[in-house]
């Protein structure tokens, strides 16, 4: 990712469920970003619910509005050189242009960045799950 200027980084949901370690990612995100964030269409307790759990400490999140409300109040809010969404549908791609934000699937993001995707985790304990059933009588 380009780290040049300030950043303001707001990850979906369903984005940073997508992600090994959402705490190390937002740890990590806040070496090189002003702020970061969750927003979400689901409803508040859900996010806070996840993002506790993980133990993520969000500078902001959605509350009660839709993503691009919350994309264009986050604008807004935090004035950075950059504010980039990073999600997993088109339709998230679409609501970040409609907002005036760069968009980043969260594929992308975290290869850029070094993080790992829940799924390749999970294949890892999948494949190691595997080799120890066929050592089972």
């Amino acid at each position: 990712m380009d780290n040049s200027g300030t950043m303001t980084l707001a990850f979906e949901l369903e984005a940073l469920k997508g992600l090994a370690d959402p705490n190390a990612v937002f740890e990590d995100a806040r070496g090189w970003t002003e702020y970061v964030g969750v927003v979400s269409e689901k409803p508040t307790y859900v996010v806070t619910n996840f993002t506790r759990k993980e133990r993520v400490r969000q500078d902001f999140f959605s509350g009660p509005r839709g993503v691009e409300e919350s994309l264009e109040n986050v604008k807004r809010q935090f004035d950075t050189d950059r504010h980039v969404f990073v999600g997993t549908t088109d339709e998230d791609e679409q609501v970040a242009e409609d907002a005036g934000w760069e968009f980043l699937h969260v594929e992308d993001a975290a290869e850029a960045a070094g993080w790992t995707l829940a799924g390749d985790a999970e294949d890892d304990e999948d494949h190691f799950e595997t080799e120890t059933r066929d050592d089972w009588p």
